[in-house]
């Protein structure tokens, strides 16, 4: 296939992501941020347009799309509602991926067709309350008992806890802090002992749900192990290396938005007789702004290039994150800025990107983790060198 007919496939697709936005999303936006309404049928609605299985192969039910596409997906969406981007890059990139990376024939026949088509929900469980970045000191347990596991603990933070149909949950399956004793489980909403806890009150992201998962004697059938016992660990942090890819791309969807609004404003907005955006202490800002979304886009190209190819990713996943997420945050700082005092109002969406940025760089990895993995790799290609 030639270039021009790939440009043309994406170009198609960002424009069906950004009509689906513009048309189902942005009616909403501020009306589901302030109630903090987690949009089910919305999701539903992203399923039938084929946004809920955009990685999937066509034999799932899925899209079979790229990462270049997927990229594209997350960035129109985000552009209007960061809220809504974290929820499709976190069933797309963790739950869905996990099974379609690492699930068997009957996993992946079972679970998928529902994913992909929206009519199901997932969740995906690493983080818990005491251990945060260090998951390998995670304490929730899964035992063997004849042909059932029993899994025991909670995990934190994790979204669609609540409304998620299936979660992908990882558990300690050996000893602590040993990367090879942990498991990836798949759980079904209604299992017994399986509950979800209250929805998190945050900052920005209100309309994405968040909550715990708790474990009391939670049984599930043996078959419903992902992979081999202790893969888990290692499975969640290829599974991360995509998933990084997608925080990036929602993070440059939401700096996008709030740099375009603050262009809107800025050409509007006029101050000792002309537009503010005439200004050079404002055109800097807007230089500068879109500078900063020029290079995260080409980073997240670069990975999600990789990506496709089948590549080593790591690296350069974490750095896009990594870049994308914090000037995301500078970005939206910035657009608040130019507003002004109506910045700080919620008669703009200024304030709502500024909210909703933050997130980019706690969720999925910090931006402290980025740099650590970031440093041990060019450490080690240091000894080569």
């Amino acid at each position: 296939m030639n270039t021009d007919t790939i440009d043309e496939q994406l170009a198609l697709i960002k424009h069906s992501a950004k009509d689906f936005a513009e048309t189902y999303i942005r009616p909403h936006v501020m009306e589901w941020d302030e109630q903090q309404v987690f949009p089910v049928d919305l999701f539903r609605k992203l399923g039938e347009h084929g946004f809920m299985g955009v990685l999937v192969p066509e034999a799932y039910g899925g899209s079979g799309l790229d990462y270049q596409a997927y990229i594209s997906i997350l960035d129109e969406i985000s552009q209007v509602c960061g809220s809504i981007g974290l929820s499709v890059a976190a069933h797309n990139s963790l739950c869905t991926n996990h099974l379609l990376t690492f699930g068997t024939e009957a996993q992946k026949n079972k679970y998928l067709p529902l994913l992909a088509s929206g009519q199901w929900i997932g969740a995906w469980g690493l983080t818990e309350t005491g251990t945060g970045s260090d998951a390998g000191g995670m304490k929730t347990t899964a035992v063997l008992d004849g042909d059932e596991w029993i899994i025991n603990g909670s995990k934190n933070f994790i979204t669609h806890a609540i409304s998620g149909d299936v979660a992908v949950v990882i558990a300690r399956t050996g000893k602590k802090g040993d990367s090879h004793a942990m498991s990836a489980f798949v759980i079904e909403k209604g299992t017994p002992g399986f509950t979800a806890g209250k929805k998190e009150n945050k900052l920005g992201m209100r309309a994405s749900e968040t909550a715990c998962l708790f474990f009391d004697n939670c049984r599930i059938p043996k078959e419903n192990i992902l992979g081999a016992v202790g893969d888990g660990f290692i499975q969640s942090l290829k599974v991360l290396d995509g998933g990084r890819i997608s925080i990036a791309a929602l993070s440059l969807g939401i700096a996008k938005g709030a740099y375009l609004a603050a262009i809107k404003y800025a050409k509007a907005r006029e101050q000792f007789g002309k537009p503010i955006a005439q200004f050079q202490a404002i055109g800097f800002k807007l230089a500068d702004m879109a500078t900063k979304i020029e290079a995260s886009e080409l980073l997240i190209r670069q990975a999600g290039h990789l990506k496709d190819r089948g590549e080593k990713v790591t690296k350069l996943s974490a750095m896009a994150k990594y870049y994308a997420s914090e000037a995301c945050v500078e970005i939206a700082n910035e657009a608040v800025q130019i507003h002004g005092g109506y910045g700080y109002t919620k008669d703009y969406p200024a304030e709502k990107y500024y909210r909703d940025a933050k997130l980019c760089t706690i969720g999925e990895g910090t931006s402290e983790i980025q740099k650590i993995v970031i440093s041990r790799i060019i450490m080690e290609e240091a000894l080569f060198v």
